[in-house]
């Protein structure tokens, strides 16, 4: 995946959240500030674009984000459950209307059977309340795990910013 791809897709969500008047924040984990990236690489995305928090370790998902401790103790650092938390946790320490959030295991270390190398959840949330969260299971390296999960959340997020009318 060429970054053209990762460019136009946040180009485009750009245009998308600028319809809407609304506002992006994001919480990465495994991606590492990624998204935010190519967000920032347009030019004039601090129309459209509020927060980044890059919550690399489980004590920064919990001082960042508000996550409990119980929840990545039960679930996990990689699951929807902890997804979701840092989705609504960016937007409650944001002004933002739509989050997405991305917690996983790019690689080459850290898998386990049960959730091996590749393994991501993510969430996205919405101000009024709209929660949505998957699991995805990419395969290739550290870097294509990483870029797989910034382009599912800038389609998704996509498809939940575009306005009906288009």
């Amino acid at each position: 995946m060429a970054d053209d791809e990762l460019l136009k897709l946040s180009a485009e969500l750009g245009v998308a959240l600028k319809q809407r008047g609304w506002m992006l924040a994001l919480a990465e984990s495994c991606t590492g500030g990624m998204a935010a990236q190519y967000i920032t690489a347009i030019a004039g995305s601090s129309a459209w674009f509020d927060a980044g928090f890059v919550t690399y370790s489980n004590q920064a998902k919990t001082r960042m984000l508000g996550i409990e401790a119980d929840i990545i103790k039960t679930a996990g650092a990689v699951s929807e459950q902890t997804a979701i938390q840092m989705a609504r946790g960016a937007l409650a320490h944001s002004n933002a209307h739509i989050a997405a959030a991305i917690t996983g295991i790019a690689g080459p270390d850290g898998g386990s059977a049960e959730k091996p190398v590749g393994t991501v959840c993510f969430a996205w949330a919405t101000a009024d309340g709209g929660i949505a969260s998957t699991t995805g299971h990419f395969s290739g390296n550290r870097e294509a795990v990483r870029r797989q999960s910034v382009k599912t959340v800038f389609e998704r997020l996509l498809s939940l910013t575009l306005p009906p009318d288009l």
